[in-house]
């Protein structure tokens, strides 16, 4: 093997990755802290938008289909997460799990679309905070030009899906959200974490109102046909079924947000994976609940907008209501955003401190204790691509680097166990498994890597149908952000990575 190719595949010794534990953050979050943080970052966007997105162009009402079959993907890589998180409870999560099993190459892209993932998920929960801002400014007579609240690319729903052309607004209001609560996490962890704890409370509250005043005014007529026929390609059916757990399997990336916090965390070991598991059982639960009563409302064709629980509400008669979920809807958007930039946050200090971006990314702020430089360029990005993109091109680029990342994390389960068999794990995945020829193949990572394959397949399909009929804005997309980050690896963060220098000096070997 070439000695390029060696230095592609160097890692972090288990000594490396624990030296990471001493970076100046506040450790303030035990497992109740966590658990709200997890629950923050998870039900937001997932439920009171693109809820309506899948049903309305891919599932109808089987969308509550879509949410299991969703769930069950990202349990599975919970449960490698919460492996990970309790041997290796350090700052970056996914990304350092990387560099440690798998070597520098494969953390960089992981980082990268990790960055992807996470940027454009923050985008995605402006975009739909300001339709629901908007929704209830509209119900006090105040109405935004649509120049200020809509993106540059436009997503026109037709008979054969979705298809994406340029307008000419730009989502100034998406920009504010952004703009609000990088301040507020700016402050610090505490204050931050307080602000959820209240957020997650108000809307956990205002989905059980919604479920419970929803019940009564259900109409069954509008579950039948549960599974619409399919029209062709992934627009209802079995295809729409499965192409709506693709862009609903991003409603449950939140959980990752908690092992990020491992720095923060005062016992991470024990609490990272109590946080992770409890949050997503409390998510899929509402998830599921919300889903049947939002579909039992009103027809699923009508729910395709950017408020699709206040719409089912104005179904109810009940005026009040209405203000109350919209109210709630705003709240649970801007508690997922803020935990979502936090999280965004904290993974590109990992890699600034491992010289793969650059420096001002781990820079703390003296008085607050916060990476508040790295907070402000993480915010930046995602109120760009708030300002420029629809929420439907929006949800499948998230979908896809979630799935990248998930893979990557299932397969650093595997490695570790592997290579590492003696490492201390307070929290182990469930189901054994069975060693290859000195290979530990695990069960749990295993389904992991099967049914992340099956949620991405389809966004990758679908993207590929697009461009082959013209609409080749999403495709241009993620084409052109691989590219530019094969290229910013190249040009910066190989030359510059700290481990890189050790291994140039000849001090460290690669791990193949």
């Amino acid at each position: 093997m070439t000695q390029t190719t060696g230095r592609f595949f160097v890692r972090k010794t288990l000594s490396d990755v624990r030296l990471d534990e001493g970076m100046g953050l506040k450790r303030a979050l035990g497992p109740w802290q966590l658990t709200l943080l997890g629950i923050g970052c998870i039900i937001g966007a997932g439920v009171y938008v693109m809820t309506g997105v899948a049903a309305a162009n891919y599932a109808g009402p089987a969308v509550v289909l879509s949410f299991a079959l969703a769930a069950l993907s990202v349990v599975s890589t919970a449960l490698c997460y919460a492996e990970l998180a309790s041997s290796l409870p350090v700052s970056g999560a996914s990304y350092t799990y990387a560099y440690a099993a798998l070597g520098e190459l494969a953390a960089w892209g992981l980082g990268w679309m990790l960055s992807l993932e996470l940027g454009l998920a923050g985008a995605a929960l402006a975009v739909g905070a300001a339709g629901y801002l908007l929704s209830l400014l509209q119900d006090f007579g105040v109405v935004v030009p649509a120049a200020l609240s809509t993106s540059f690319v436009q997503a026109i729903p037709g008979a054969h899906g979705v298809r994406f052309a340029l307008g000419g607004g730009i989502n100034l209001v998406a920009v504010g959200a952004v703009a609000i609560f990088a301040a507020v996490l700016i402050r610090g962890v505490s204050h931050s974490a307080r602000l959820n704890a209240a957020m997650v409370a108000i809307k956990i509250g205002v989905l059980v109102v919604f479920v419970a005043f929803g019940a009564s005014h259900v109409h069954a007529a509008n579950w039948r046909p549960f599974i619409p026929p399919n029209l062709g390609g992934f627009t209802y059916g079995w295809p729409g079924v499965l192409r709506g757990a693709s862009i609903l399997f991003f409603a449950y990336l939140g959980f990752e947000a908690v092992a990020t916090a491992a720095l923060e965390a005062r016992n991470p070991q024990r609490d990272i994976a109590i946080g992770i598991l409890a949050s997503l059982t409390v998510a899929t639960v509402l998830y599921i609940a919300v889903a049947l009563t939002l579909t039992g409302l009103v027809p699923y064709r009508s729910l395709g907008v950017a408020d699709p629980v206040a719409v089912a509400v104005q179904a109810i008669g009940w005026p009040a209501l209405t203000i109350v979920i919209k109210l709630g809807g705003l709240v649970g958007l801007c508690s997922v955003l803020m935990v979502n930039t936090y999280a965004h946050s904290r993974v590109c200090l990992a890699m600034s401190a491992d010289g793969l971006l650059p420096s001002f990314f781990c820079r703390i702020h003296p008085r607050f204790r916060t990476p508040h430089l790295g907070t402000l360029a993480v915010a930046g990005v995602a109120a760009l691509a708030a300002a420029l993109l629809p929420i439907a091109i929006l949800g499948d680029l998230v979908s896809l680097g979630t799935g990248v990342v998930f893979l990557t994390v299932a397969v650093s389960t595997i490695w570790l166990r592997s290579t590492q068999p003696e490492l201390p794990r307070p929290f182990r995945v469930p189901g054994g498994g069975v060693w290859i020829k000195g290979l530990w193949i695990g069960l749990t990572p295993v389904v992991s890597i099967i049914l992340t394959i099956a949620m991405v397949g389809p966004v990758l399909a679908d993207m590929i149908y697009k461009a082959s009929r013209g609409d080749v804005i999403p495709a241009t997309i993620l084409v052109t952000y691989i590219l530019a980050g094969v290229a910013f690896y190249a040009l910066y963060g190989m030359p510059r990575s700290k481990l890189g220098q050790v291994w140039r000096d000849g001090l460290v070997r690669p791990a193949l």
